[in-house]
């Protein structure tokens, strides 16, 4: 029998929308909401799990830390009781969840929420380039008639060969799609386990012997110490000219200042860049005006139904916790 009840922190939104549930999936056990903003210093004190939603991260980054998210921070510092975190992203990259995890909190996240969104947003920038789109766009401002014929008429896609680094859900399902577009798919991952049949498979380590016939290095995975800078000047290098860059995975898999003399160079063709070394993307970076990037501020995964698939994987997880089993998305 449980006596004392489990303290939740979550935004009130978050309360609203999944209270209920959570009073389903524990049972007789009872709980308590602890509401970001709304709670005294005893509540902080107490907090044993904490839910971190959109609405509490808002526009923050990994470099600049919106009022919401901070107050948040504060409580997850200030709880001694805290022992699980849960956020709705699909990395855990934040400085704090390694400053939880050294204190022995258990830090899960959202991975797959966002994964068809997120591959939807890479096969768009990969059908955007493939179609000259950016080019396109230009003509239209300029009022000018710039038909994709001579030396602008496009190679087809079918046929072509992409390296995608990363085979989690968001990367399955690119490699998916690009193979209904009739793409060949190789698979760069952190395991030596191949990714099946039609996927032949390396580890990062051998990213660079990959490269030689591809027209698309195309990134989804996480970041980490063998992520990090992984594609460099001579990674970049290692690709065809006119080939393209998409970027759907973290920033810091890039050596950003190499990426720009790839494509003001013209060794890259193109790129469409959702995620940058530092966030927001200072207003003085060439990224901006290029002519041939597609940029997005951090905006490959974002849906109206993420917060639902979140909440869905949140709570299986709650269950999960309270029954002593391992949890879904555990950072390790």
């Amino acid at each position: 029998m449980h006596h004392e009840p489990l303290s939740i922190l979550m935004s009130r939104a978050a309360f609203e929308e999944i209270g209920p549930g959570i009073g389903q999936r524990l049972g007789e056990r009872p709980w308590r909401p602890v509401l970001l903003g709304e709670c005294d210093e005893a509540a902080r004190q107490a907090v044993n799990i904490a839910l971190i939603t959109r609405d509490v991260t808002g526009r923050s980054t990994k470099f600049v830390v919106g009022d919401t998210l901070a107050a948040c921070y504060e409580v997850l510092r200030a709880s001694t009781a805290l022992r699980w975190v849960h956020t709705h992203s699909a990395g855990a990259d934040r400085p704090i969840y390694a400053e939880l995890r050294a204190r022995g909190v258990a830090v899960s996240t959202s991975s797959g929420a966002n994964a068809p969104i997120v591959a939807q947003s890479a096969i768009a920038g990969i059908l955007a380039l493939t179609r000259r789109f950016p080019a396109l766009a230009r003509a239209q401002r300029e009022h000018r008639w710039a038909p994709l014929l001579a030396e602008a008429i496009p190679p087809d896609l079918e046929g072509q060969c992409a390296v995608l680094v990363g085979w989690g859900p968001a990367g399955r399902r690119i490699a998916e799609l690009l193979q209904v577009l009739g793409v060949r798919v190789k698979v760069v991952r952190h395991q030596a386990v191949s990714a099946g049949p039609d996927f032949p498979t390396v580890t990062y380590d051998g990213l660079r012997q990959t490269l030689h016939d591809a027209q698309w290095l195309v990134l989804v995975c996480p970041l980490s110490e063998h992520t990090r800078g992984l594609v460099d000047a001579r990674t970049l290098a290692a690709l065809p000219r006119g080939a393209h860059l998409i970027n759907v995975a973290r920033g810091e898999v890039i050596d950003e200042a190499a990426l720009i003399d790839a494509l003001r160079s013209g060794h890259l063709a193109g790129a469409h860049l959702d995620v940058f070394t530092r966030e927001p993307l200072e207003p003085e970076s060439p990224l901006w005006d290029l002519p041939n990037v597609i940029l997005t501020p951090h905006s490959a995964g974002h849906s109206q139904g993420n917060a639902g698939r979140v909440s869905g994987i949140f709570l299986d997880n709650l269950q999960a916790w309270a029954q002593g089993r391992a949890l879904r998305n555990a950072v390790q």
